[in-house]
């Protein structure tokens, strides 16, 4: 029966349908396009579709396009750490079965990933893998392009040498490429600027200013427009550098675009002593990061119903792909019946033997009919199997929402306590501006009311109400923290809870009112009382408990 049984698989193997590279690429050029309307539901579908055949045949090509894709995917969706993920196994495919061309490509997205989340020393890490490859491939373009990203990441650094070294490669290499160059010749121009050569600097900048003008180079505008801003500023041209920022903050498009110009305003604004335009745009700045907290929030939002939704998808194609399996299991076994019948047939009509022929029959088919009988409960125990996977995903998927919801809470709490520090450092601005001022200190209505504005940053009423909303979303983590450490007093609770929510030095001490060699101070003595390492990661350890 089974020597028929595998005949019968050799003969209809030429006729079944099989999946080829040719249509995974299409489903991939699908799920690219998908992506780049915006349409991330559909765009994951088709690319989860192509991993998922890919990795079955083990076609790596098509598996790491698939794996870097969804990357991009999510990486539009500001879900950066699910972006990562993607990257770095997509890189690992690299590594293994493909060559260095899709190393490149994974290296640069991992590294502008980094270089987004403001980690430089990562990003500069995987730009210099990527553009040592290029120099080992020799290619021109990517070479320019890799130059260009470890320029920027240099000029953020303040190595403006190296940054300068890098820029003038990718110059060299660009040349034939007008529409790449331009990019080394923005980073340049910066790089000028933090010399402190700003005639140079801003004559490179108003050049490439007019090449600037497609909606392709919008971005570029605004940061060139920005870059003049700070030069004029500098130059003490302030009516000038005001309109330039102005100009910015019109052209700007998204959030974060216009909170980098209202800050600029704001700088600029505070130096030449216009307080009333300085707080009002203090104020647009809260009120875009509030904005720009809730749209991260309801992305993150939409990016887990994505993945939800994806994880519906990736099991109903496994379902699918059992379905099929059953379905050609029972046509198989159908059309061995079929021919066994024939055969039978066949052989009762010319063989005299038929009685001894249908006892090994009779025998064989008791035998099938156990083997079906231990298939059905394997079929039961899989079944069985089945259910509890169920369970626990729904386990899972409660312990993720469980998980989100904190999150978004403690980003709210990060918000608001960002919010009070802009507050405060605004009000000590204003304090020590007015308190320089001789003329102030004869005049008794302000002296009262830089009194009032001390009072107000010395004022814990909401620290108490912000205290009560952190135990609570945080499942008394501060009380947990006292009994470990009863030493601790409640400034250093209050210290802690600041650096649980990832606030800067800067921002807590901005928070609390003492200045930022004060607040590194009272954090060594903290760790100190606490019984740690000098070298322990504080936001690690408080994290654990």
């Amino acid at each position: 029966m089974k020597a028929l049984f595998k005949i019968i698989i050799l003969l209809l193997s030429p006729f079944l349908l099989a999946q080829n590279t040719n249509q995974l690429d299409s489903l991939l050029i699908e799920g690219i396009k998908a992506r780049n309307n915006k349409n991330f539901v559909k765009s994951l579908e088709f690319l989860t579709k192509v991993r998922t055949i890919a990795e079955e045949n083990k076609w790596y090509k098509q598996q790491f396009l698939a794996i870097n894709n969804i990357g991009a995917n999510y990486y539009a969706m500001l879900d950066y750490g699910e972006a990562l993920d993607n990257y770095l196994e997509a890189y690992n495919i690299a590594l293994k079965y493909l060559d260095d061309n899709e190393e490149m490509i994974v290296l640069n997205n991992i590294a502008i990933l980094f270089s987004k989340e403001g980690e430089l020393n990562k990003a500069k890490e995987y730009f210099l893998k990527a553009y040592k490859l290029a120099h080992k491939k020799e290619d021109t373009i990517k070479i320019g392009l890799y130059a260009i990203n470890l320029g920027i990441v240099a000029n953020n650094q303040d190595k403006l040498e190296l940054a300068n070294t890098y820029l003038q490669e990718a110059k060299k290499q660009l040349k034939n490429e007008p529409s790449i160059y331009i990019l080394a010749e923005i980073a340049l121009a910066e790089n000028l600027y933090k010399k402190n050569e700003l005639l140079k600097a801003k004559y490179l900048a108003t050049t490439i200013l007019p090449n600037l003008e497609t909606t392709a180079l919008s971005e570029e505008r605004i940061n060139i427009l920005l870059l003049l801003s700070n030069i004029a500023n500098n130059m003490d041209e302030k009516s000038e550098a005001i309109e330039l920022g102005k100009t910015a903050l019109n052209l700007a498009i998204n959030l974060e675009t216009k909170i980098t110009a209202f800050k600029q305003l704001s700088k600029i604004y505070l130096n030449n002593q216009l307080y009333i335009e300085a707080l009002n745009a203090k104020d647009s700045i809260l009120n875009l990061t509030d904005s720009l907290y809730k749209l991260k929030n309801g992305k993150l939002f939409e990016t887990n119903k994505v993945k939800f939704e994806i994880s519906n998808y990736r099991r109903e194609l496994k379902q699918n792909k059992e379905l099929q399996e059953q379905e050609r299991i029972k046509l198989y076994s159908l059309l061995g019946i079929s021919i066994l019948i024939i055969f039978l047939i066949a052989w009762a009509l010319y063989n005299s033997a038929i009685k001894n022929r249908q006892r090994k029959i009779l025998h064989q088919r008791s035998k099938e009919f156990i083997e079906l009988e231990l298939e059905k409960k394997e079929s039961d125990n899989l079944l069985l199997e089945k259910q509890l996977i169920a369970n626990e995903t729904d386990a899972l998927l409660k312990e993720e929402r469980l998980k989100n919801e904190i999150e978004t809470r403690n980003r709210k709490l990060a918000a608001k306590a960002l919010q009070i520090s802009g507050r405060n450092e605004l009000i000590n601005d204003i304090i020590n501006n007015l308190t320089d001022q001789s003329d102030i200190s004869k005049n008794t209505f302000l002296t009262n009311k830089i009194n009032e504005l001390k009072k107000l940053l010395n004022n814990d009423s909401e620290w108490n109400t912000f205290l009560t909303h952190f135990e609570e979303v945080n499942n008394g983590l501060l009380s947990k923290l006292h009994s470990h450490h009863p030493g601790l007093t409640a400034n250093d609770i209050r210290y802690l809870s600041y650096v649980y929510m990832g606030l800067t030095t800067k921002e807590i001490a901005s928070l609390i009112n003492i200045t930022i060699e004060a607040a590194r101070k009272r954090k060594e003595r903290i760790i100190k009382k606490m019984g740690l390492k000098a070298n322990i990661s504080l936001y690690n350890y408080i994290t654990e408990q």
